[in-house]
């Protein structure tokens, strides 16, 4: 396939002034001709907006679901990874900056259609196609025409994703996605604003619609930045939020930073931070809370909430006692687990296997 040097983006309308408002997301950039938006993808071209990165990706990989991370979806299968180039935030912390914040288009070395990409995750038995490494937000056009191609072969569609995305476009987004991990960043305003250039109520918005208004299996991750985002009161606000507007079923993972990009001079987080604030969590009332980046195969493994059960034992991305009866509830004491389960659950453990398109 040649990849198209655009293809015609949705979400924007013309303004007054002669400027096109790209709508896709809160940033609403306005831009004269040849202008790109902030997210770099999305641009200005013969008067309209454009995505320029469809069917160009910066690599494809096989990967454990739980790497994700999914806990409570598929478990222990494996899952065909890619994502593009550019974002719609700005962190200074970002953890995959190489691609989220590249503006080098030759990067994006491999090329695929919607339609390959699909039949090759069915040739490698994956059970789902993640959009992932860069937010697939911003290539929502490639994102949905790829997950309607997974759909027809019966491959499952995973978005791992900031959430920042508009009302209208969100729509369309997840009416095409099975599963989705969405960042929780921060819980104060003046963490998404200083940090990561976005707000924090469009964040809150997707997540109570996603969990409210649509059937897809729905987890949560926070990168513990210290001295940033890690306080006994944000923590216990955010997880107070979470269960009060969403429900204690919402799996919850802390994960570890580690310093990147523009926040070298941040330690890295303490798998004891890690550990106190998943029991912090787990006390306020939410059922499902893990760890992550850090080898805690305690924090890492589900639990059942009623009997305390050991459910799923994860060592890393590796998968040990199976505790969940056929139904998808404890075998112990029956108590349903929410999610998305089957019999048995995968073998394809902690392998990477990078693919070449």
């Amino acid at each position: 396939m040649n990849a198209p040097e655009a293809f015609p983006g949705r979400y924007w309308h013309k303004l007054e002034d002669g400027r096109i408002q790209c709508d896709l997301c809160p940033r609403h950039c306005k831009l004269k001709e040849g202008q790109q938006a902030l997210c770099f993808v999305r641009a200005r071209q013969n008067d309209q907006i454009v995505l320029t990165t469809y069917g160009r990706s910066s690599g494809f990989c096989v990967d454990p679901i739980e790497k994700k991370p999914l806990n409570h979806f598929l478990p222990g299968t494996p899952v065909l990874s890619f994502g593009t180039a550019g974002c719609n935030l700005a962190c200074k912390y970002c953890q995959n900056w190489d691609m989220s914040k590249s503006r080098e288009m030759d990067k994006l070395a491999a090329e695929a259609s919607p339609e390959k990409i699909a039949r090759v995750a069915e040739e490698l038995g994956c059970r789902s196609v993640a959009y992932t490494y860069n937010d697939p937000v911003i290539f929502l056009e490639y994102a949905v025409d790829t997950a309607k191609a997974c759909h027809e072969r019966g491959i499952q569609s995973v978005a791992v994703t900031a959430g920042y995305i508009s009302p209208e476009a969100r729509k369309e987004f997840f009416a095409h996605m099975d599963a989705a991990n969405i960042d929780l960043k921060g819980f104060t305003e003046e963490f998404y604003h200083k940090l990561t250039g976005g707000h924090l109520q469009p964040v809150l918005d997707t997540l109570e619609y996603v969990k409210k208004e649509t059937d897809v299996w729905l987890e949560i991750t926070t990168l513990l930045i210290p001295g940033h985002n890690d306080s006994e009161d944000e923590l216990k606000r955010m997880t107070g939020w979470i269960l009060e507007t969403l429900g204690p079923d919402v799996p919850l993972h802390f994960t570890a930073f580690h310093p990147d990009y523009k926040m070298r001079d941040v330690p890295p987080t303490s798998p004891t931070t890690l550990t106190w604030a998943r029991e912090l969590a787990r006390k306020q009332g939410l059922h499902y809370v893990y760890t992550g980046n850090v080898h805690d195969s305690e924090g890492g493994s589900t639990w059942c909430p009623e009997c305390g059960e050991l459910l799923i034992e994860r060592d890393w991305y590796v998968l040990g006692r199976w505790g969940l009866d056929e139904k998808g509830c404890c075998a112990n004491c029956g108590t349903r687990i929410p999610g998305v389960f089957e019999a048995r659950p995968g073998t394809w453990g902690a392998r990477r296997l990078p693919i070449a398109m």
